[in-house]
């Protein structure tokens, strides 16, 4: 696949706010999995610390409010933010997506779901849709991080 390219998806401000340290995590949450997401980022706080952090709008301003991270608002998923951080994907911006997803819930905005999960797979960017995945990729990525110290 040819990587040598880049799709510019956001704004040059955007752009200025994504800068920085070099592993993007994208985290995103339906309603019934927040506590979930927010119990996940406190009790990895200090990892995540590390890391140039993504949200949807609900999930980043609940882990921005409830924690010390620093997490970029995206738009609310049903007003496309997981087409934006799909963008981000696609222009290989995002190492990284946790996404809780209630799969016993219809959401209005399946087909962008559908459409994030497929970026994921199409790029081969880690894609955790629940608690269990989530916590053994970012224990890889730790093992990872400590292998090279």
């Amino acid at each position: 696949m040819d990587r040598s390219y880049k799709t510019i998806v956001v704004s040059a401000k955007e752009r200025e706010l994504l800068e920085g340290k070099n592993f993007r995590v994208a985290l995103i949450a339906h309603d019934a999995k927040k506590t979930d997401i927010l119990a996940f980022a406190s009790e990895n706080e200090e990892f995540l610390k590390k890391f140039d952090l993504i949200a949807t709008k609900g999930t980043g301003h609940l882990i921005n409010e409830k924690t010390n991270l620093e997490v970029k608002e995206m738009k609310s998923g049903p007003e496309g933010g997981d087409l934006q951080i799909g963008g981000l994907v696609a222009s290989e911006e995002i190492n990284l997506v946790i996404f809780l997803r209630d799969p016993l819930a219809k959401q209005p905005h399946d087909p962008d779901i559908a459409a994030l999960m497929k970026v994921c797979d199409v790029h081969d960017i880690p894609l955790a849709t629940n608690l269990s995945s989530a916590e053994i990729l970012l224990r890889g990525i730790i093992e990872q991080a400590e292998k090279k110290k």
